[in-house]
C-alpha cells in the first residue's frame, strides 16, 4: 500500500500495522504527520487550551546502583561526590516551590541502595502533612528497585507509598521499551517489569504518565515497539494521562564519547507528531522545550502537542547531559499564547487549575494557591 494510502486511514482513524506504520514514519511528508497530528489534537481538545506545569524536580539522592550509559547524574555507592537530602533540605526546596506559585512536587533519585521503605514513607507524609501540595514520584525503575530491596511485591510497595501520600507516578525510566536496546544501555529493570510497576499502579488508582528517550542508537522499529506497548497497556488500564518524548542529551555521558550527535529538531517533530496519532488512547501529549529548546517546544504545539510540561525551577539529571535550556511560568504563558493558544496551569495529573486573583502567604504555604478547575476533556 502506498503512503499517501495509509494517510489516508490513518486520518479515518484506522490502525494500521506495524510494518505500515514503519513505512509512515520513515515516508511520510513531515507536513502531512503534523496535520494528522495537529487535527487530533484539536479533536482531544477542542477548547484550545494548552497546559502547563510550575514543579520541580527535587532529585533527593544522586547515589545510583544502576549504570546506565546516558545518565551524567548518578554516583555509585560510596562516592565522595553522593549525597542524600535532609528532609529540611527538601522542605525548603518545597517552600520555595510554592512561593513561584508551584502546583506540585516531581521528586525522584537514584536506585538508593539503602535508604529504608519508612524514609519515603515519612516523607511522603510529612510533605502532604504540611503542604498539601500534590506529590508526584518515584519512577517505575525506583519502584520496582524498592520492591527487590525490601523483599515486598510492586503492589504492596505502591501500596504502601500511596497511604503515606503518593499521588501520581512519573513515567522516567523508560527509555526505549524494548530488552534488545535496554540490555545495552542500563541495568536497570526491564520492560515487562517497567510496564507491570505502571499497570499496577494504574489498578490502585495511581495516574502515571509515560516517557520515551530516544537517540540512544535504536532503530526506527525500535520507537514503535515502544509505542505498542504503550498503547496495549493503556487500552487496558486507561492510567496513563500523559506521554513525554524526549531526545537524549549526550554531554558527559558513556554513549555520548561514542556518538556526541543530538537528535536534530525535525526528527524530533516527526515523532512527536507520530506519536500524537499513533498513541490517540493517551490524552495529552508534552512537548519537550527542555532538551530541544523553547522554539522548538513552540512548534511542538503544531505537532500534536497539547502541553508545555514545567518551567523545571530546578532539574539535575538531564542537565548535566547537556540540556541548558530554561523558561519561567511567564515564557511558557507567552509562548502558548503567541502560538494561538490559552495557557492554563494543571497539575501533575493534568487536572486543570484556575489561578486565584489574590492570593496571601498562608494560602500559598498550605498548598491551596490554586481552585479546582474543570478536568481535562479528553478520553477517560
Amino acid at each position: 500500500m502506498t503512503t499517501p494510502e495509509l494517510l489516508e486511514r490513518l486520518e479515518s482513524r484506522e490502525r494500521l500495522t506495524s510494518s505500515e506504520y514503519l513505512q509512515v514514519a520513515e515516508t511520510a511528508p513531515l507536513q502531512e504527520l503534523r496535520r494528522l497530528a495537529d487535527d487530533l489534537r484539536k479533536k482531544l481538545h477542542p477548547d484550545n487550551i494548552v497546559t502547563y506545569i510550575v514543579d520541580r524536580n527535587i532529585n533527593y539522592s544522586n547515589i545510583c546502583s544502576a549504570v546506565c550509559t546516558f545518565c551524567a547524574f548518578f554516583r555509585k555507592p560510596g562516592s565522595s561526590e553522593g549525597y542524600v537530602l535532609s528532609f529540611d533540605e527538601i522542605f525548603r526546596k518545597v517552600e520555595e516551590t510554592l512561593e513561584l506559585g508551584g502546583s506540585g512536587i516531581l521528586m525522584q533519585g537514584g536506585l538508593h541502595p539503602d535508604l529504608p521503605l519508612e524514609w519515603y514513607e515519612e516523607l511522603l507524609s510529612q510533605l502532604k502533612r504540611r503542604y498539601g501540595i500534590h506529590l508526584h514520584c518515584f519512577s517505575p525503575p525506583e519502584i520496582y528497585a524498592f520492591s527487590q530491596i525490601f523483599h515486598l511485591s510492586i503492589e504492596e510497595v505502591l501500596r504502601r507509598l500511596k497511604g503515606a501520600g503518593l499521588d501520581s507516578v512519573p513515567g522516567g525510566g523508560a527509555e526505549i521499551l524494548v530488552d534488545e536496546v535496554r540490555k545495552k544501555n542500563t541495568n536497570k529493570c526491564n520492560t515487562n517489569q517497567w510496564l507491570e510497576v505502571m499497570e499496577t499502579a494504574h489498578r490502585l488508582g495511581l495516574p502515571t504518565t509515560a516517557t520515551m528517550m530516544f537517540g540512544l542508537g535504536e532503530t526506527p522499529a525500535h520507537r514503535l515497539e515502544h509505542l505498542q506497548r504503550l498503547y496495549y497497556l493503556q487500552q487496558k488500564t486507561r492510567g496513563f494521562v500523559a506521554f513525554i518524548p524526549w531526545t537524549l542529551q549526550p554531554d558527559n555521558t558513556v554513549i555520548g564519547r561514542k556518538n556526541p550527535d543530538r537528535v536534530p529538531a525535525e526528527e524530533y517533530l516527526r515523532w512527536l507528531a507520530l506519536a500524537r496519532v499513533y498513541l490517540d488512547n493517551i490524552p495529552n501529549i508534552q512537548v519537550s522545550w527542555l532538551t530541544q529548546g523553547i522554539d522548538v517546544g513552540r512548534q511542538g504545539l503544531h505537532y500534536g502537542a497539547n502541553d508545555m510540561g514545567s518551567i523545571m525551577i530546578e532539574e539535575n539529571v538531564i542537565t548535566p547531559a547537556g540540556a541548558h535550556h530554561r523558561a519561567t511560568e511567564d515564557l511558557l504563558r507567552h509562548s502558548i499564547l503567541a502560538e494561538g493558544f490559552q495557557p492554563m496551569k494543571r497539575k501533575a495529573n493534568y487536572l486543570r487549575l484556575e489561578r486565584l486573583q489574590d492570593r496571601d502567604e498562608p494560602q500559598r504555604r498550605g498548598g491551596a494557591e490554586v481552585n479546582w478547575a474543570r478536568a481535562n476533556p479528553g478520553p477517560n
